[in-house]
C-alpha cells in the first residue's frame, strides 16, 4: 500500500502503525508521534466509543504524554458505528493534521478500518433494512449468518470478524440489495489518498500470550468490570454488550451470573488471544507492511519515508 516518493507524487505523506491487540502499537506511534511532530489517528472500532476504556485497552492522558490524538471517544456506545462513518471523520481529522504542518500517523488493529484510510475504497450509502436484520437474528447465531456471508460473497467473508454480528448482519444487509462488493471490485475503490508507510509490529506467539494475560489481570485490577456495569446503568443494554464483543461481552454475562469470576478470566484470555490471531491473519494478507521488532527499526523506516528515500 506504500509506494516509493518521486518528483511527480503530490501526494501528502502518512505513517500507519498497525499489529495484533497488546503488540505495543500505541506507544510507538507516541514515540514517532514526538521525534516527527505527529498526531495520531486510533483506527480501532472499539475506542470511538465514550466510556468504553479499560475494557478497549485505550491510551490514557498521561500516556500520551502530549501528543493529540484523534478518533477516541466520538461517539455514544449506544449508537451503531460504521467504517464508513469513521472513513470520512479520519479524513477530516487527517486534513487538518496536514494543512498545520504535522505529521498523520494512523495507529490501530482493526484491519478494515486502516484499509478505509490507507486504500480509500468507496462504501455504498445504503440506509438499514429493519425487516431483513430482524429476520437475520432470529438464525441460528454468528456461525449462521457467517455461513450466508460465504455463500453471498465469499471474498468479503475471508475479511471479517466471523464471530461479530453486527458486522455480519451490515455485510448481508449490503449484498442483499445487490450492491457490488466493494471489498474487491476495483471499480469501487477510489485513488488512495496519501503515501503510506506501513509498519507492522511483530511479536513472537509466546511473548503476545504473555502480554495479553499480564494487561487482561492489571485492567480487571483497574476496574474494567466496574466500567461495564457503569455502562449498562448508564442505558448501553447487555445486548448491545454482546454486539461490542470480547471484554464487554464476556464482563456483561458475568456480572448476569453467567460465568464465574475464573471463568471470566480464562475465557477472556482465550478469546483474546484468538482475536489477536485473527488479526494477524488479516495483515499477513496485506501487502507493503514493513514488520518490526524494535522502536529503533519503525525509527529509521520513517526517517528514510520522510526523506522520501523509502
Amino acid at each position: 500500500m506504500s509506494r516509493p516518493l518521486t518528483k511527480n507524487h503530490i501526494k501528502s505523506r502518512i505513517i500507519a502503525i498497525l499489529g495484533p491487540t497488546a503488540s505495543g502499537k500505541s506507544a510507538l506511534a507516541v514515540c514517532l508521534g514526538k521525534q516527527f511532530n505527529g498526531e495520531i489517528i486510533s483506527a480501532d472500532s472499539r475506542q470511538v466509543y465514550r466510556g468504553m476504556d479499560l475494557g478497549t485497552g485505550k491510551i490514557t492522558k498521561q500516556e500520551m504524554t502530549g501528543v493529540p490524538h484523534h478518533m477516541l471517544d466520538v461517539v455514544s456506545p449506544k449508537t451503531v458505528f460504521d467504517v464508513a462513518r469513521y472513513q470520512r471523520m479520519a479524513h477530516k481529522a487527517i486534513k487538518d493534521i496536514l494543512k498545520r504542518g504535522k505529521l498523520p500517523i494512523v495507529c490501530g488493529g482493526t484491519g478494515l478500518y486502516i484499509k478505509a484510510i490507507v486504500e480509500n475504497p468507496a462504501y455504498p450509502e445504503i440506509k438499514p433494512d429493519w425487516k431483513l436484520r430482524a429476520h437475520l437474528s432470529r438464525l441460528g447465531g454468528t456461525s449462521e449468518l457467517f455461513a450466508m456471508l460465504k455463500k453471498l460473497d465469499p471474498a468479503r467473508a475471508k475479511m471479517i470478524d466471523r464471530h461479530n454480528p453486527r458486522r455480519l448482519v451490515r455485510a448481508i444487509e449490503i449484498i442483499k440489495h445487490r450492491v457490488t462488493s466493494t471489498w474487491e471490485s476495483n471499480s469501487q475503490v477510489m485513488d488512495p489518498l496519501y503515501d503510506t508507510l506501513l509498519i507492522g509490529v511483530e511479536k513472537s506467539p509466546e511473548e503476545l500470550k504473555r502480554t495479553i494475560f499480564k494487561r487482561l489481570r492489571e485492567r480487571i485490577k483497574k476496574g474494567m468490570i466496574a466500567e461495564v456495569k457503569k455502562l449498562h446503568a448508564q442505558g448501553v443494554s447487555w445486548k448491545r454488550m454482546a454486539e461490542i464483543g470480547l471484554e464487554y461481552k464476556y464482563v456483561a454475562l458475568y456480572l448476569q451470573g453467567k460465568l464465574t469470576k475464573k471463568e471470566l478470566v480464562e475465557t477472556l484470555n482465550t478469546k483474546i488471544w484468538q482475536y489477536a490471531r485473527r488479526q494477524m491473519t488479516w495483515f499477513r494478507k496485506t501487502k507493503g507492511i514493513a514488520w518490526i521488532a524494535t522502536p529503533k527499526q519503525a525509527e529509521k523506516l520513517a526517517q528514510n519515508f520522510m526523506r522520501g528515500v523509502f
